[in-house]
């Protein structure tokens, strides 16, 4: 490709802003480190990928969908999380921390693929054939079908693809590529995002899907320009402690199907396993009659979870007693404590408290607010919530409980599990579903609540004080 001339531009590392000059934050993200210097070839723009659909517009009622159909990666819950399974010429983005298993799980696909399918191309840019040769021995892949490729050229990657032709390309991993486009190094913003740009335009134009793994920084983000989040179809994490045997897949951007999906995965010798039922693993260590414990159905993407979410206080020997969240929003947390504090009576003004919510999952939506509120009165007055029951609720400031969506399919997850009692807020008394084997108990506020689950009545601040 020609080129015309040289320029310097400057990158924002978090979200791939350019500016001409330099300067010591970015005024786009707000990003308080300075832009980062790379040059950056002018060069025409290059739409190859998308010319053919470009020249001649066609009315959507027409355009044809029969030639992308989905590829199963070979695990049922990872094709959950995508939708149905992969779509032709998808670009999807796998990012974790390092040691998860990103690749274990990236070679487990490739050959299911290329045991059902056709050849898959694995491109690995951090180890060689025979390194991936002995983890698909430990792992008793026979590897038929799939082609590896140790380079981190993106143009010889390209002519690879198209001479081997594959059903499936995987990239293992994306910061390790470079372009002679760029002159950055390897693993920079630039780098990355021409990198990327590349590989997308070959996928669209191929129709073939492309896996590309990503790691994830300290921060929690993945590497390179967050901009690259922007280009990429799907973005998935996979999460997890590396001394730990379980493993969370979550999505966060789909364009084929819901976002916000998890699939729960175990590592064993043999590789990640899936999980099918999530919600008996999370509760097969709880202990009965546990204090400050408590159990909430939430929502996560299409399907209802059992979360346990735990609490503890202890007196403060701090001036400023401490709070702290794990799983559980910190903010969120602070207004729950500020709410028991001030509408029920909860002295939790010396008190340290330590929210955790079991298995290493996170809680991110307000149906979970009333067994948080529970479990730290439970554990402030030592007294267990009704082992039996699950508590479904959001709590207002005024210490009201109100209604979330998605009400009986928690209920059904709850009855499904075994519980028999399901403690709502009031507004839902006539249009919660009638299902077998679990009660209805329901409340109108935070103080009611807690009298109901654990037979503690501190007394409700307001104007319905003591009428309960």
């Amino acid at each position: 490709m020609a080129t015309t001339r040289h320029k310097t531009q400057f990158f924002c590392t978090g979200c791939g802003h350019e500016s001409p000059r330099w300067m010591g934050f970015c005024p786009a993200c707000g990003e308080r480190s300075p832009l980062v210097e790379a040059p950056k070839l002018s060069r025409p723009r290059d739409s190859k990928w998308n010319s053919k659909a470009a020249s001649n517009p066609k009315e959507l009622s027409g355009v044809s969908n029969k030639d992308y159909s989905r590829i199963s990666l070979g695990f049922q819950e990872m094709d959950h999380v995508l939708g149905g399974g992969l779509v032709a010429g998808s670009l999807v983005l796998f990012a974790g921390e390092p040691g998860v298993g990103k690749s274990t799980f990236l070679l487990q696909a490739a050959n299911f693929v290329a045991e059902t399918n056709s050849k898959v191309l694995y491109v690995s840019g951090e180890e060689s054939e025979h390194q991936i040769k002995l983890r698909a021995e430990r792992l008793n892949l026979s590897g038929t079908n799939v082609f590896m490729l140790a380079e981190t050229e993106v143009d010889s990657i390209i002519q690879h693809l198209d001479n081997v032709n594959p059903c499936l390309a995987i990239i293992d991993s994306i910061q390790t590529l470079f372009t002679h486009e760029s002159q950055s190094g390897p693993g920079s913003t630039v780098q990355v995002k021409d990198s990327t740009l590349q590989l997308m335009r070959w996928a669209k134009s191929s129709g073939t899907p492309i896996l590309l793994a990503g790691h994830v920084t300290k921060e929690g983000s993945v590497a390179g320009p967050r901009v690259l989040e922007h280009m990429v179809d799907v973005v998935l994490y996979l999460e997890g402690e590396n001394l730990g045997s379980h493993r969370l897949l979550r999505s966060v951007k789909n364009r084929f199907g819901s976002t916000n999906e998890i699939a729960l995965f175990e590592m064993t010798k043999d590789g990640l396993k899936e999980v099918a039922d999530p919600s008996s693993v999370l509760l097969n260590e709880r202990s009965e009659g546990a204090i400050g414990s408590a159990i909430s159905p939430v929502i996560e993407g299409s399907r209802a979870l059992l979360l346990e979410i735990q609490a503890l206080t202890s007196p403060s020997v701090l001036p400023m007693p401490r709070r702290t969240t794990n799983g559980v929003d910190y903010n969120r947390m602070i207004m729950i404590a500020a709410i028991l504090g001030r509408r029920a009576n909860l002295s939790l003004a010396t008190q340290d408290i330590i929210v955790n919510v079991a298995g290493g999952m996170r809680l991110s939506e307000p149906g979970g607010d009333l067994a948080l509120g529970l479990a730290i009165a439970s554990s402030l007055h030592n007294q267990p919530v009704e082992n039996s029951m699950v508590a479904i609720g959001e709590i207002g400031l005024n210490g009201e409980l109100r209604s979330v969506p998605q009400l009986e399919q928690r209920i059904r997850e709850a009855s499904r599990m075994g519980f028999s009692f399901c403690l709502l807020p009031d507004s839902t008394r006539n249009k919660t579903p009638n299902i077998p084997g679990i009660t209805s108990i329901y409340a109108k506020n935070i103080n009611q609540a807690i009298k109901k689950a654990i037979g503690y009545n501190p007394g409700y601040v307001g104007s319905e004080q003591n009428n309960l």
